[in-house]
């Protein structure tokens, strides 16, 4: 059983997460992001396991650098000009007070899970599963988005990536959720 604080303070966390998107994004792209932070919050709530770090560190950061990679084809691709033609929702500017604080929040604690689960701190597995359920699941809205364009079915930015992404954040999700998880 997860203690009373971290689990105040990770749904607490992750309510942050889905405000600032919010205030960033608009309403459809907030509830995107939920499946993320709150079906991570969920996954960590139910599995009750801490593995060491050296079980998820392959799958970690193999994820991390796809993640990294995702987001550059994203850029160059135009991701939020195309999620903002579908929602109406502008596309925020970079150095706005929402964007700084989301992205410097979600990936600046994504980088300290490490350090927090070498530690055995619940909230870098809490940290952890949300790391991996954004990547593993929120990332599969790639391929539901160009659903909602008017044309055909197609390519939308950051699709090829999320291909190698998700899998390699199932991995992680699987090894975290092993009791004696493998070290290698």
């Amino acid at each position: 059983m997860k203690g009373i604080r971290p689990a105040v303070l990770a749904f607490l966390f992750s309510v942050a997460i889905l405000a600032l998107g919010y205030a960033a994004f608009g309403i459809w792209t907030a509830l995107i992001f939920t499946s993320g932070f709150m079906g991570g919050f969920l996954l960590w709530l139910l599995v009750h396991t801490t593995v060491p770090f050296a079980a998820i560190r392959v799958p970690f950061w193999i994820a991390f650098a796809l993640f990294l990679l995702h987001r550059v084809e994203e850029k160059v691709y135009g991701f939020f000009d195309r999620l903002a033609s579908i929602t109406g929702t502008p596309v925020p500017e970079i150095d706005s007070v929402p964007v700084i604080l989301l992205i410097l929040l979600s990936v600046g604690a994504w980088l300290a899970v490490p350090a927090l689960v070498k530690r055995g701190y619940a909230f870098g597995y809490y940290l952890a599963w949300t790391f991996f359920a954004a990547m593993g699941i929120t990332e599969l809205a790639h391929f539901v988005l160009p659903l909602f364009e008017d044309q055909p079915y197609g390519y939308f930015p950051g699709m090829a990536s999320v291909v190698v992404l998700v899998p390699c954040a199932w991995w992680g999700m699987y090894r975290l959720s092993r009791s004696n998880g493998p070290t290698f």
